[in-house]
């Protein structure tokens, strides 16, 4: 399958399509290592959770946003 036949579909066969891939994923018995983008991301929101600096909203919040 290439770019333009991805761009031709519609989003809900992107998704159908991403939901096959990640199923082949996952019956693979293969580690995956995190890249260390991840740990560097989580060290810094674990200091800021940690610092007080760290601003958190509800669920509902979050929906909000996305309805606009």
């Amino acid at each position: 399958m290439n770019q333009n036949e991805l761009r031709a579909m519609s989003v809900a066969e992107k998704l159908q399509t991403i939901e096959t891939l990640w199923s082949t994923l996952v019956d693979l018995d293969v580690a995956i290592e995190s890249p260390a983008w991840h740990e560097d991301i989580l060290a810094e929101r674990k200091q800021k959770i940690e610092s007080g600096q760290a601003h958190f909203i509800s669920l509902e919040t979050l929906r909000g946003y996305y309805k606009k």
